[in-house]
């Protein structure tokens, strides 16, 4: 076979003593965190993505990342936010990965700030706001682009180590294969965008992809480039997938070119207040019906309550977001980003009208299943961030995700590296080109369609079962290898929503309101033989110690 001629897209000609160890699928917050926690520890790695970090899904997050650094006097806590999210997620996430992840997040929030992440501080301290389902102000931010602070710091910071040779950036590949032996993952096939030529890499890999996007064009606000191929491929070639039929439905979103766009949560965090028209009166109707956490309760319970007003026969069909009762300060020094977005792509000045907004996919808590270390149910096969099943539960709650995906990325690095197996590294080789690399963006139109009307808000078991046949017949026809798995993801995505009889934060079942925590307080996986995929049920882990 002969050796990789063509260079890897790294600026610096100085190369590790050593092959890379660790390959890492995804450059956006999860894929960067993992690169510099294993460059750290000297441990060489592979950063491969289609798209510069420049341009990631992750530079477009908005509102904040969440830690009980408990600078606004409130008497916050790591538990606090475990309570939280745990209860945010309807108890059904890993209470041991939960705890983690929020007792680690004040470190890790103050490791982004030495890397010279510019959240907005006072004194030296970070400014925290109020944030969905949450009682205390716990999220650090920057105005309404934290995203693009956030990964500015880790793109600088993780260049250092590139110039070292630690990290090999390839930043026009996509993921092609993984190659899998009697369960245990001994590397990957890497196809250039440019050339289509696909190149053999050996090493651990971890997956830090993004979410499942292509499965719904048009109704996310996310990147059209994380089509959440690498979640399709992990899941065709044996890797488990888990808590699937929980997707996030943003309740401020609009409709722009080919997505929609986030009206991020903050503006409700600093007074943003929803409305609709009940016989030509406003009705902020989240206050009336919840008086606690009113327009700023967990996003599943929002989403849901905007749908139903729509259809109350009182009310207009429009919900409007009301942010004209904001100080000019507010907008001046927190959210000026965000007004800016809606003068441009709606034409209307937030603080001078209210805005129209419905609610838009915008998160997949499911995912990739992993153990609370980031491990796959593959051997050597990792995952980390929005690709990974891991912290949210059956929602999310805002503020959780880019805290999910610096610290997945870190605890997955760590478990790669403490696994890392010397034998399992060696030279890239050119093994072919790849025929269907540059494919549409988007599963077919057929299943694009019963995915959308299937899976919305309120879901019904006969409608689920319906798309799952026709998917089926559409999966027996498809010939074209990249398209056939998104729609296996996409079924399984169907199967786990029909197979779970209960109505659980993001996953409403009209046919099955109430709440089954004895039968359906489990982790929904889903498993492909190769042939036929299947869907069973497993316990929640009990946690280690207690939490008050």
């Amino acid at each position: 076979m002969k050796k990789n001629t063509v260079p890897a897209d790294n600026n610096s000609n100085v190369k590790p003593d050593k092959a890379p160890a660790v390959n890492i699928i995804g450059a956006g917050l999860a894929g960067l965190s993992a690169a510099l926690t294993l460059a750290r520890m000297g441990i060489p790695c592979r950063l491969i993505s289609p798209m510069p970090s420049e341009r990631a899904q992750s530079v477009m997050a908005e509102g904040g990342i969440n830690a009980s650094l408990d600078t606004m006097g409130e008497n916050d806590s790591p538990t606090e936010h475990y309570n939280d999210t745990m209860k945010g997620g309807i108890y059904l996430a890993d209470p041991n990965a939960v705890w983690n992840l929020c007792s680690k997040a004040p470190e890790t929030v103050r490791m982004l700030l030495s890397l010279g992440a510019a959240l907005r501080t006072e004194n030296g301290r970070p400014v925290l706001r109020n944030f969905g389902g949450q009682k205390k102000k716990r999220t650090a931010y920057a105005k309404s682009s934290t995203g693009k602070i956030l990964m500015t710091a880790l793109i600088d910071a993780v260049r250092r180590y590139e110039a070292e040779g630690l990290v090999q950036r390839y930043s026009h590949h996509r993921l092609y294969s993984l190659n899998i032996k009697n369960g245990e993952c001994f590397g990957a096939g890497i196809a250039d965008i440019h050339n289509r030529t696909v190149t053999d890499i050996k090493g651990s890999v971890i997956l830090a992809g993004g979410g499942m996007n292509s499965l719904f064009p048009g109704l996310t606000t996310g990147s059209t480039v994380n089509t959440g191929d690498v979640t399709a491929l992990a899941f065709v070639s044996g890797a488990e997938l888990a808590d699937a039929e929980f997707i996030q439905y943003h309740p401020t979103t609009f409709p722009i070119s080919g997505k929609r766009c986030l009206i991020s949560e903050a503006a409700r965090g600093e007074g943003g207040r929803l409305f609709v028209l009940r016989k030509n009166e406003p009705w902020y109707f989240m206050e009336g019906k919840y008086p606690e956490l009113g327009n700023l309760s967990p996003r599943d319970v929002v989403s849901r309550e905007i749908e139903l007003v729509r259809k109350d026969k009182d009310c207009g069909n429009q919900v409007f977001l009301d942010m004209t009762g904001l100080d000019s300060s507010v907008w001046e020094n927190k959210l000026s980003d965000l007004r800016e977005e809606c003068i441009r792509y709606l034409g209307k000045d937030p603080a001078a009208v209210p805005v129209e907004v419905s609610p838009g996919i915008h998160y997949f808590m499911g995912g990739i299943n992993v153990d609370e270390a980031h491990r796959t149910s593959i051997s050597r096969l990792y995952a980390a961030g929005e690709c990974a099943c891991q912290y949210h539960g059956a929602n999310r709650l805002g503020g959780n995700s880019m805290l999910g995906a610096v610290f997945g990325g870190q605890t997955a690095a760590q478990t790669a590296a403490a696994e890392v197996n010397a034998d399992n590294t060696g030279e890239e080789l050119i093994s072919g080109i790849a025929t269907d690399i540059m494919q549409p963006v988007c599963v077919p139109e057929k299943a694009a369609r019963l995915l959308r009307e299937s899976l919305g808000i309120f879901r019904r078991g006969d409608i689920l079962e319906d798309a799952v046949h026709e998917m089926q017949e559409l999966i027996d026809r498809e010939k074209n290898t990249l398209q056939r798995n998104r729609m296996l993801l996409g079924q399984a995505v169907l199967l786990s929503a029909l197979n779970r009889k209960e109505s659980r934060g993001a996953h409403t079942r009209t046919d099955h309101p109430e709440r089954d925590d004895k039968n359906y307080r489990k982790t929904t996986v889903a498993v492909f033989d190769g042939k036929k995929i299947k869907i069973g049920f497993r316990d929640i882990p009990e946690k280690r110690g207690e939490v008050k």
